[in-house]
């Protein structure tokens, strides 16, 4: 299993911050999946995926969250409590 940082995200609309993520991705890894395969990879225990905390400089892991009713999505999990660390990343760089 590959122990993965993820630099930046993807979302439609820049501008909110509690729109869906729609990419992850690492520019200097050279790499960039949608949020469905992050989540597929994360299910199926190949890769672990994390953000590093540049307040504290910990690793923060990513985890899949389900809510009844809504499609999977992906948060950080640090210190014993989910938060928006991922929304908080630069956008990915355009292909």
């Amino acid at each position: 299993m590959a122990d993965v940082q993820v630099t930046c995200i993807t979302k439609p609309n820049t501008q909110s911050t509690h729109e869906h993520i729609t990419h992850l991705g690492n520019p200097g890894g050279n790499w960039m999946w949608t949020r469905e395969q992050v989540i597929q990879s994360i299910d199926a225990k190949t890769n672990t995926f994390y953000v590093m905390d540049s307040a504290n400089g910990q690793r923060a892991y990513i985890g899949v969250v389900r809510e009844t009713g809504k499609a999977p999505y992906v948060r950080t999990y640090a210190d014993g409590r989910w938060n928006n660390n991922l929304l908080s990343l630069n956008q990915c760089p355009l292909k």
